[in-house]
């Protein structure tokens, strides 16, 4: 039952350190890194990695949006006893320099479209998040820890036979690790939860890269708006620097009529007494990241679902053939382009807009989870939207 790492003073609990304080089966410890070129952005890779101990199971993922094509490769095998093992078949992940710089692999195979060779240096030091915290019915759903690094990419991707060069001066991108309680593999039996009725989860991630800093906001809430966990800070590349909150963030969604994807949006930060910043969103490209990776609805692939010993699999979709009833409920990766004005200041970046609004939410009037957005509503647009079907 020992590892590695038992050798290294680091436990937490009397136990091995492949053992976790919690014996809840939703216990997992995840990296996810973005990878997208500045220049001509229409190529939008996500790459996944999660450990399941309480489920024996570690499994990973990488999926790519390019033009219409939404690319997936993913893998699942049984966890052993050595937790600093993040290899999952052809895919690994290599700390060379911790909250620095790592590196990130997909081999060539055949059941896929894709390989890269690619690593990531950090530009800001790691910052960590707020708690996430949510209980229904005394059960805890959420309860989770996390920090976030942006930085640039190095290395060469392949797709469908053609190769790209990664380069640091046009290729950026973001990461975090994140770990704790949430919800993970095969759904349970819901109980009392079947009547009293599913939590909604409407969320807000993004990660806005600044040539001078980054912003990282998040907003959680539920169904009346009340926030579950918050956060707008600016976190600059100086590590004597303190992180600046920069007050309460507030969103405004705008949306396609009859479906719920986000087609573009606007983020402010109130501070008590002070001038309000407003960043405008425009989204760039989609990754449909609950599509075939394990964070969606599908019954054959969720994450810490056991696959087998070790199972490697491939598979694509038009992302103009994906069901919008798919989309509605799953989180959606934008690729982003941000305008921040402060005062008489402008500063434009990139990034990840991660949103989702699942079940109902009343500042958007959906009151199930079926609902869509109407085309008088006001925060819906009579355009296309940003998925270039």
């Amino acid at each position: 039952m020992l590892s590695p790492m038992d050798d290294y003073p680091v436990h937490q609990i009397a136990e091995p350190i492949r053992h976790v304080a919690t014996s809840d089966r939703n216990f997992y410890d995840r990296y996810y890194f973005n990878c997208y070129p500045t220049e001509s952005p229409d190529v939008f890779l996500i790459v996944g990695l999660g450990q399941y101990p309480n489920l024996g199971v570690m499994d990973a993922f990488a999926v790519l949006r390019r033009g219409d094509d939404h690319i997936v490769a993913r893998m699942s095998k049984a966890l052993g006893a050595d937790r600093t093992d993040t290899t999952v078949g052809p895919l690994r992940i290599e700390v060379l320099e911790g909250l620095q710089k790592l590196r990130v692999v997909l081999e060539p195979g055949s059941d896929y479209d894709l390989s890269f060779d690619i690593t990531f240096d950090a530009t800001i030091p790691a910052a960590f998040e707020p708690k996430h915290f949510r209980r229904q019915l005394e059960r805890v759903t959420f309860d989770t820890s996390r920090f976030l690094q942006t930085g640039t990419w190095t290395g060469s991707l392949t797709v469908d036979g053609e190769e790209l060069a990664i380069d640091p001066t046009t290729w950026r991108g973001n990461r975090d690790r994140s770990w704790g309680v949430r919800p993970v593999g095969e759904a349970e039996p819901q109980g009392r939860r079947a009547v009293d009725g599913i939590q909604n989860f409407f969320w807000i991630y993004a990660v806005m890269q600044f040539d001078e800093f980054t912003i990282s906001v998040i907003m959680q809430e539920d169904e009346q708006g009340r926030r579950i966990v918050e956060e707008a800070m600016r976190v600059w590349p100086d590590e004597a620097r303190d992180n600046e909150w920069l007050g309460r963030p507030e969103h405004e969604l705008t949306f396609c009529p009859d479906t719920r994807d986000v087609t573009g949006a606007t983020v402010t930060f109130h501070r008590p007494g002070g001038e309000v910043r407003t960043v405008t969103c425009e989204l760039l490209l989609a990754n449909y990241i609950g599509i075939g990776t394990g964070y969606g609805l599908e019954q054959d692939w969720r994450h810490g679902m056991w696959q087998g010993e070790l199972v490697v699999q491939g598979l694509r979709h038009k992302v103009h053939e994906i069901e919008p009833f798919q989309r509605m409920f799953s989180p959606v990766d934008n690729l982003a382009s941000f305008t921040l004005t402060e005062g008489a200041n402008t500063h434009t970046g990139t990034g990840l807009f991660e949103v989702a609004a699942i079940g109902p939410h009343e500042k958007y009037g959906f009151t199930s989870f079926t609902d869509t957005a109407q085309a008088d509503d006001a925060y819906a647009l009579a355009a296309t939207d940003n998925t270039e079907e």
